[in-house]
């Protein structure tokens, strides 16, 4: 529920998704500790958040959380309304429950879908004043690196720390999804930290799994023969040190997955399968494992 000091009138309900790494590759590490990236986002519906948006009388943010550890002002939802009032000298009042449905560190941009779709309700009730889209996407940046994506909401190819977006023509519907949600939380300064220790160290050295191996280029992508290679350059320092990811992983080919990436810095995986029957066997075996979703 919304705070009692909101008005009574019909709420506003935003639903953002995430989306999934297809591919992610660290190209290099700038000088003010920024990562560039060159990878392929892709979105989905499901999971989604839940933005209950309320008009009060009283200018300024009241915002609720169903998790605990997201209330307070560190919260991604306070930030962007935050910037958005000093970009543009507007403070609404505003009564906001996010009841969260997108698992919290597995690497599916949740907080930076629910700023995109809070920044975007936000610059609507500005209409003709509000902010164009190249300065919104600006906003969304300094939030996170995967706002300015959240925007467009479509595949894209994404380079530098993220503001960097190409419109990728992949569809998936041939193909039978399955996001999979391990409860292991990888922490994504964590992972940053042990890439830079492995591209320097005498890891890099040593023989990658097959598994792993980057692909060309040509071959990055879902394709219109059927077949798809995916890859991510966090799972290179992120599975030796969570053996259940790579074991899960190793299952979903086992179990005739097509494709299966880890998305961002984890831990959710992302698999596809040509055949329906492959999938619920999957399913069979994550039953206590993980939380999966049929995508």
């Amino acid at each position: 529920m919304v705070s009692s000091d909101c008005r009574p009138c019909s709420p506003v309900v935003l639903r953002p998704g995430c989306k999934v790494n297809l591919y992610l590759e660290i190209i290099g590490r700038e000088r003010d500790g920024y990562h560039e990236l060159d990878t392929l986002f892709y979105p989905l519906a499901s999971p989604c958040d839940e933005l209950t948006i309320t008009s009060r009388s009283a200018s300024g943010l009241d915002l609720e959380c169903s998790c605990p550890a997201l209330q307070g002002e560190d919260n991604i939802l306070h930030k962007a309304y935050a910037a958005f009032a000093l970009a543009t000298g507007v403070s609404p009042g505003l009564c906001v429950h996010l009841e969260k449905h997108i698992p919290m560190g597995g690497g599916l941009g949740g907080g930076s879908s629910d700023a995109a779709a809070f920044l975007g309700y936000l610059n609507a009730l500005l209409g003709k004043h509000g902010l164009a889209e190249a300065r919104l996407a600006a906003l969304g940046l300094d939030l996170g690196a995967d706002v300015p994506f959240f925007f467009r909401n479509r595949p894209c190819w994404a380079g530098g720390r993220g503001e960097k977006l190409q419109d990728a023509d992949i569809d998936l519907h041939q193909f039978h999804a399955l996001l999979i949600c391990p409860e292991v939380h990888v922490p994504t300064a964590w992972a940053y930290g042990a890439w830079d220790e492995y591209v320097t160290g005498e890891q890099s050295k040593k023989i990658t799994p097959r598994i792993l191996t980057r692909q060309t280029r040509a071959d990055r992508c879902p394709s219109s023969r059927g077949h798809v290679v995916c890859y991510n350059d966090f799972e290179r320092v992120v599975f030796p040190v969570y053996p259940l990811l790579y074991n899960v992983k190793l299952a979903m080919f086992s179990c005739g997955a097509g494709a299966c990436v880890m998305s961002g810095s984890g831990a959710s995986l992302f698999a596809l399968f040509k055949r329906e029957c492959d999938r619920e066997k999957a399913c069979i075996y994550l039953d206590a494992s993980a939380i999966s979703y049929f995508i």
